[in-house]
């Protein structure tokens, strides 16, 4: 893990990058404070949501809630404050060899909830984590994702954010699925069950 990393160690990484100056912190009132703070936590949280990093991953109970379902199902459930899109998976038991269920729906309104006719439940998600928890092959890829969107906005070269974004995700041809990021999908994969391997997709799992 990147102990020593945190949301300003990693913008001032990609200001150096683009040739800017670091800075001290997001409340300082410079041009470069402003647009890394508007910019890096939603990409941080895209580039989460877009593959089961296995560093991410949590496995938790959900809390059944007091509200009384307007649908079909039985039971609604919170889904945590800290999710980064859905549920990779659904359980019943947090046993080994437990099968993933799919009798469930997500709602969004207000408060996301996950209902279902299930009496306990279990959920794999990726979780919006510290910094300080990123690999390093995670930070490496970020940085330069992160240099690619500040860099039109911060020094009007369009030929920058380029540059910086091929690196970061490949080709057009490979449709954001290149470059770093895949460098970063498959040395994170190492970590990850066979059975999860065996899936070779980059897309969230399905909710049904």
């Amino acid at each position: 893990m990147a102990a020593g990393d945190s949301k300003l160690t990693i913008c001032n990484d990609a200001l150096l990058m683009l040739g800017a100056s670091e800075i001290s912190s997001f409340t300082e009132g410079t041009d470069s404070a402003k647009i890394c703070d508007r910019l890096y936590d939603d990409l941080k949280k895209y580039i989460l949501s877009i593959y089961p990093w296995s560093f991410a991953k949590v496995k938790v109970q959900l809390a059944q809630t007091v509200d009384t379902p307007v649908t079909e199902w039985k039971y609604v459930y919170a889904l945590p404050a800290d999710i980064i899109g859905t549920p990779k998976a659904v359980f019943i038991a947090s046993d080994a060899g437990t099968s993933p269920q799919t009798e469930f729906e997500l709602y969004y309104v207000d408060q996301p909830r996950l209902l279902t006719d299930y009496e306990t439940v279990y959920i794999d998600y990726i979780a919006d984590i510290n910094e300080s928890r990123f690999p390093e092959y995670f930070i490496y890829m970020l940085r330069h994702a992160l240099a690619a969107d500040i860099a039109e906005p911060l020094t009007d070269q369009i030929t920058k954010a380029d540059f910086f974004r091929s690196l970061a995700f490949g080709t057009p041809s490979e449709n954001g699925r290149g470059g770093l990021f895949r460098q970063a999908c498959q040395a994170d994969a190492q970590g990850q069950r066979a059975q999860t391997l065996g899936n070779n997709s980059f897309d969230l799992i399905e909710v049904r």
